[in-house]
């Protein structure tokens, strides 16, 4: 009955705040007719990322897994909008660039689905996706830096790393946002043998000690079942 409940309100959400949007369901389609798995952020939370992104201003946003760019999409669109409102009150040159989404892809496959699914919401010009191992192009990244937010969302026992390099990247009040932390409450498992629960508890016992950044924790219930996420801010780089 929970998780039926949880499905139901989000789904009632989805109606009538987040609300349908074609370009978005369409990367969820095509995302599953190519037989990746349903693991994309849910709406409520895709839309979250906007927020956050509309917050803080993101000009420059990087994203460590793209799957069928259904997130990508959220974030470049906020990347996208803050640009035309600096240019429409007059404070951003009309022929700069609009701000960019540089998002990394392991699976060749999936990244093909991501263009086309960027490229179908108008994106193609403010979302690029990068194929190959994150912990392979992060380093390569410090010219293109700082970011403003990252977000992260890969497999999870490369976790405590991905942070550390997204925090090398940002600025000073950038945000680092990690989904899927929780693990359906397996997070508080020591002797897991998973190595995605390993890894989210070396993030976690990790940040306790960061003074690079000021982070917690939130538990969420939703389509996606039992799980949560980490939002940091950046303190200071490096």
């Amino acid at each position: 009955m929970p998780e039926e409940q949880w499905t139901a309100v989000d789904e009632y959400l989805n109606a009538s705040v987040v609300r349908p949007d074609q370009a978005l369901d369409a990367a969820l389609r095509s995302t599953a007719e190519a037989g990746m798995p349903p693991i994309a952020v849910s709406a409520a939370q895709g839309k979250l990322l906007g927020i956050l992104a509309t917050l803080i201003g993101a000009r420059n946003v990087l994203e460590i897994g793209t799957l069928g760019a259904y997130s990508t999409i959220w974030l470049a669109r906020a990347v996208e909008r803050r640009a035309v409102e600096h240019r429409a009150g007059g404070t951003g040159d009309a022929n700069s660039p609009a701000g960019r989404v540089v998002t990394l892809e392991i699976e060749p496959k999936h990244a093909e689905v991501a263009r086309k699914n960027i490229a179908n919401a108008g994106l193609d010009g403010v979302a690029e996706v990068r194929v190959g191992a994150a912990l392979d192009i992060l380093p390569t990244l410090g010219p293109e830096g700082p970011f403003d937010l990252t977000f992260i969302d890969a497999d999870k026992a490369n976790i405590p790393a991905y942070f550390d390099w997204a925090v090398k990247l940002s600025r000073q009040g950038a945000i680092v946002v990690v989904d899927n932390v929780v693990r359906n409450g397996a997070l508080i498992d020591e002797s897991s043998a998973d190595p995605n629960v390993q890894g989210v508890r070396r993030l976690h016992e990790a940040l306790g000690t960061d003074d690079r950044v000021t982070a917690t924790t939130i538990q969420t219930v939703g389509s996606k079942g039992y799980d949560g996420f980490t939002i940091a801010v950046v303190n200071r780089p490096g």
